[in-house]
């Protein structure tokens, strides 16, 4: 009886002690980039310091030899999934077929690679996008793969639609214990501003900081400006990542489900702020005190009309955002400022 009862209390506390702990080496594949600096920034504040990162220029993450040899040498026990070729609509449009090709290689070579060197814990990182262009809103995970997607990032999409499919695969062929989240539209320190790929807040940050720089009468933005966009600060998505891979277990009675009650393997990430492409403009403009007029070329795609995630789920679990949007973008715009004054910032 008493052992009962010891066994009982276990479990409950299993549910509360975390999942990984700080003695573990932690991967972060993609880790220079805008995401992956955010997380090794979180892993840092939070004491985890055996964290190894990747460079380009020492890992190719596309050659499955490559990354079997690293993995020999490294021994991680955690991977972290940050590593994916990405861009705005003009990249995804002009360039399907390296989005497709490149993000399937990157994300098989590391689940499959993770599973067979026994790593005990990976987290898959996916994009909203996955969701098709006319789903329900606010968007919840149910919606995956029941309508056609954006045709402006499809290549994209159905690549991280395969991650997520991996992730599921892998649950419940091997056991291997990786989880994947969603995150909805991203901006923040570390952003790309090259305005040929990429997203809306950077290139727009981009637009504004230089018309006020040159004292420009106008600003000319892509589209209508009336779509609306959820906008999620990158340091919020860090603390994510190292949320759910703490707290997280799909496997659990108490984790949420799809709504066939069966485990659910993907969660959202989403935000409270979601605003119009036109205010966003607005909003930017007044932050770096910019006068001028502000034109629209309606001859541009607008994208998705609306895309806002329904993330009650990871909020059941005790997940919730802390940075508002003003708050920042103010931060997105000072790190654009230092780059462009260190000339840091490429075509």
């Amino acid at each position: 009886m008493f052992k009962n009862s010891l066994i009982t209390i276990n479990l409950e506390l299993g549910i509360k002690m975390n999942l990984i702990n700080q003695k573990d080496k932690i991967f972060v594949a993609g880790s220079t980039g805008m995401v992956g600096s955010a997380i090794m920034r979180h892993l840092n504040e939070k004491g985890y310091k055996n964290v190894l990162a990747n460079k380009k220029s020492s890992l190719n993450l596309l050659d499955y030899s490559a990354v079997e040899r690293w993995f020999e040498i490294k021994k991680p026990d955690v991977v972290i999934i940050a590593a994916a070729k990405v861009g705005g609509i003009f990249a995804n449009s002009n360039y399907p077929a390296e989005f497709l090709l490149e993000n399937l290689k990157i994300q098989s070579n590391l689940i499959e690679i993770a599973y067979r060197k026994n790593v005990k814990r990976l987290l898959f990182l996916g994009s909203s996008c996955i969701y098709p262009k006319f789903a329900n809103q606010p968007i919840s995970e149910e919606e995956l793969l029941t309508a056609p997607l954006e045709k402006t990032n499809e290549s994209y999409a159905i690549a991280k639609i395969a991650g997520i499919k991996l992730v599921e695969s892998f649950r419940k062929q091997y056991g291997f214990d990786c989880i994947a989240l969603m995150p909805t539209n991203l901006y923040g320190f570390g952003d790309n501003y090259n305005l040929k790929n990429s997203h809306v807040v950077p290139a727009m940050i981009r637009k504004f900081v230089n018309a006020k720089t040159e004292d420009n009468s106008s600003v000319l933005c892509w589209g209508t400006g009336t779509p609306l966009r959820e906008l999620l600060n990158v340091d919020d998505l860090a603390k994510a990542c190292v949320f759910a891979l703490e707290k997280w277990n799909p496997s659990h009675k108490d984790s949420p489900k799809i709504s066939s009650n069966q485990e659910l393997a993907y969660l959202n990430v989403g935000s409270e702020d979601e605003i119009s492409i036109k205010d966003l403009a607005l909003l930017i403009a007044e932050i770096v005190d910019f006068k001028g007029a502000i034109l629209w070329d309606k001859n541009k795609p607008d994208g998705t009309p609306r895309k806002k995630l329904n993330y009650e789920k990871f909020k059941k679990i005790g997940w919730e955002t802390s940075i508002g949007l003003k708050q920042g973008l103010k931060q997105t715009i000072n790190d654009y400022k230092v780059k462009f004054s260190k000339g840091l910032l490429r075509d």
